[in-house]
């Protein structure tokens, strides 16, 4: 049945909504072997490279019956939130759908993002190099209590579940670190997220996200990237979803990624292997470069958000042919073609992002952008207007020779875009220049 594949172009459904999928959307329909995209529920932008359907990506059954509908013949998972909640089981356990791939991990893998505490279990007993942390529930508060007074500061703790990105904090002090451990587990601070919290040894050093593409034996390591999470310039102010990115990464020349290669990401797939763990999918690496030695902060089971803008333009070979390797298990068999050249990311955010920001907000000038890509997050169209929907808008990526020359081309193409309130970092990527 696999075969029958090259026989005819593909109908593919995308899930997800954010700068990520629109990223994916404009790679996929680049291919000879994609013949139809549908994005559910997607955004403005998506709407440009196939059809927008009103599904929400964790509504499973609608997602189903559209799959059968339209004869969809491959699924790309963009959220980590499906795959978490169980997608990939959910085809395999249907009759109808069961043949169809699901690129994206089943619910097993997905604990490596969807909970903490497995995923420190699962580095530690594959050797995984990771800083040092205890997991406590509310009945065992007081241990974790005393754990804290024997550990140096900062100290880190991690709510276990998937909190939206923010369920990570930094502890200056031990008061305050006795003060947050309590709220997260007696009063769940992050919800059924912090039922279990992780505390977690401070690494110093800098940071980078490292992408595999694994069909469960093989594996492709796709462009690094390093994202910039902080909403103020200098890295300043409260915590994002990604105010920008830049792939490559200066400082993971081929020494440090051979470290990478060899210590982290072949005991992650033989790893997954020797438990009998099944994935199909992405494998985002969190790393924390400490003079020159690569350590695991966390691991994602799906692409970076603003990463993957970042990541994709750089991608040269047929990004579906990728895919179609993950889904027959043959991906040792298919080419990957990286650029050389530096892609640089801005994200346009909506005034008072990261806290209550503007909606519904008229976006103009996207047509006066000149060298880079527009990929949209938060946006959606109301009659003839483009809106703003959600807190990061767009993502503006160039593609350039250099790091210089791509940070000012989309930063200067960030500025012919004007809505209400826009904000965006004038300073991605300037520690590494």
């Amino acid at each position: 049945m696999i075969l029958e594949y090259y026989l005819w172009p593909m109908n593919i459904l995308l899930l997800g909504s954010g700068g990520r999928e629109s990223a994916f959307a404009w790679k996929l329909t680049q291919s000879p072997k994609c013949q139809q995209l549908f994005i559910a529920p997607g955004n403005a932008g998506t709407s440009q490279y196939g059809k927008n359907v009103d599904i929400k990506a964790t509504d499973f059954e609608s997602i189903g019956r559209f799959t059968l509908e339209n004869a969809i013949d491959m699924v790309l998972v963009g959220p980590e939130e499906p795959l978490v909640k169980g997608i990939h089981d959910f085809f395999l356990a249907d009759e109808q759908l069961k043949n169809i791939p699901v690129i994206g991990p089943q619910r097993e893998g997905a604990q490596l993002e969807g909970s903490k505490d497995f995923s420190k279990e699962f580095m530690f007993r594959n050797n995984i190099p990771t800083a040092a942390s205890k997991t406590f529930t509310r009945e065992t508060l007081q241990n974790g209590l005393e754990y804290l007074a024997t550990q140096g500061l900062p100290i880190v703790l991690k709510a276990d579940g998937l909190a939206a990105g923010k369920g990570v904090l930094i502890c200056t002090s031990l008061a305050e670190a006795e003060q947050e451990l309590k709220e997260m587990l007696t009063e769940a601070k992050f919800g059924e997220a912090s039922s279990k919290v992780v505390i977690e040894q401070f690494l110093q050093g800098i940071e980078l996200s490292v992408f595999v593409l694994s069909d469960g034996t093989n594996y492709k390591i796709l462009p690094e990237a390093k994202d910039y999470k902080r909403i103020g310039e200098g890295d300043t102010g409260l915590n994002t979803g990604g105010m920008g990115s830049v792939s490559p990464v200066p400082f993971a020349g081929a020494a440090f990624m051979q470290k990478v290669t060899d210590r982290v990401i072949i005991p992650t797939v033989e790893g997954l292997k020797k438990e009998n763990i099944p994935y199909k999918g992405f494998i985002f690496i969190g790393l924390m470069n400490c003079d020159g030695e690569p350590y695991v902060i966390e691991y994602n089971c799906r692409m970076g958000d603003p990463e993957t803008e970042s990541v994709m333009p750089r991608i040269e070979s047929d990004f579906v042919d990728l895919l179609l390797g993950v889904a027959e298990g043959n991906l040792n068999e298919k080419e990957l073609v990286i650029s050389a050249k530096t892609a640089a990311t801005v994200v346009c955010v909506a005034g008072g992002y990261p806290g209550e920001y503007l909606k519904n907000r008229v976006i103009t000038g996207t047509e006066n952008v000149r060298d880079s890509h527009v990929f949209h997050a938060g946006t959606s169209m109301q009659g003839d207007d483009m809106i703003t929907t959600g807190g990061r808008v767009l993502a503006i990526t160039s593609l350039q020779d250099n790091m210089f020359d791509a940070l000012q081309q989309a930063t200067a193409d960030a500025s012919r875009i004007y809505y209400d309130g826009m904000y965006f970092r004038k300073d991605i990527g300037f520690d590494l220049l």
